[in-house]
């Protein structure tokens, strides 16, 4: 197995390990949704909230192992595969984290979710930031449009960009540690904007490129 793997795997059996440690603590019902207040407004069954996440790490394993294989640019895929590496670790640590703060909010141990999810989001949009601008093209990883996967240019031009917005979005995150009652709007207000004008952009890049043909 790779490096990355390895350790993917041990942050799996880690999750399992926290939901046997946990699972006598929990009440019979526990909170496992939150709204952008951080107030807990879902619930499901002590089994399923302690088994959901570590399901979900494992999906996630096989997806990424699976992806570099599959795609029909796979080769491609090896020229970033470092940084493919790298956002897949951090994928898992934050998942075993949110896992970590379900768990001890279940507990008893009370605090804002949503504001402790902000660094971790953070974290999370940085390293996809480092991924964007490092990707080559392909059919899994990265602003997929009809625009980015007809041409090369226009995919490298488009991920650049979509990187450099992604790290200011990361930036923009980190101020819901600080003001906890916008935290969401936040994380999820960037996102929106970052997504639709790199979608824009790449239309815009690509009849560019049109014309000098």
């Amino acid at each position: 197995m790779r490096k990355s793997e390895q350790i993917m795997l041990i942050t799996i059996i880690l999750s399992f390990l926290l939901s046997i440690y946990f699972y006598p603590k929990l009440p019979e019902s526990i909170a496992s949704h939150w709204n952008m207040f951080g107030e807990a407004d879902g619930y499901t069954s002590r089994i399923w909230g302690v088994l959901l996440m570590p399901i979900i790490l494992v999906i996630t394993l096989v997806l990424f192992i699976l992806i570099p294989k599959i795609d029909p640019l796979r080769a491609n895929i090896e020229k970033f595969r470092k940084y493919y590496d790298e956002f897949m670790v951090v994928v898992v640590l934050f998942f075993l984290y949110t896992h970590l703060l379900i768990l001890l909010w279940n507990i008893g141990i009370q605090f804002n979710m949503v504001q402790l999810l902000a660094p971790a989001f953070a974290v999370l949009l940085y390293y996809s930031a480092v991924a964007t601008e490092n990707a080559k093209r392909n059919w899994f990883i990265g602003i997929q449009t009809p625009w980015t996967l007809s041409s090369e240019k226009v995919w490298n031009k488009t991920h650049k960009l979509g990187g450099k917005l992604l790290k200011l979005a990361a930036l923009i995150s980190l101020l819901g540690v600080f003001i906890p009652s916008y935290a969401a709007l936040l994380i999820l207000i960037p996102i929106i904007i970052i997504t639709v004008y790199v979608i824009f952009y790449s239309y815009v890049e690509y009849q560019k490129e049109a014309k000098r043909i």
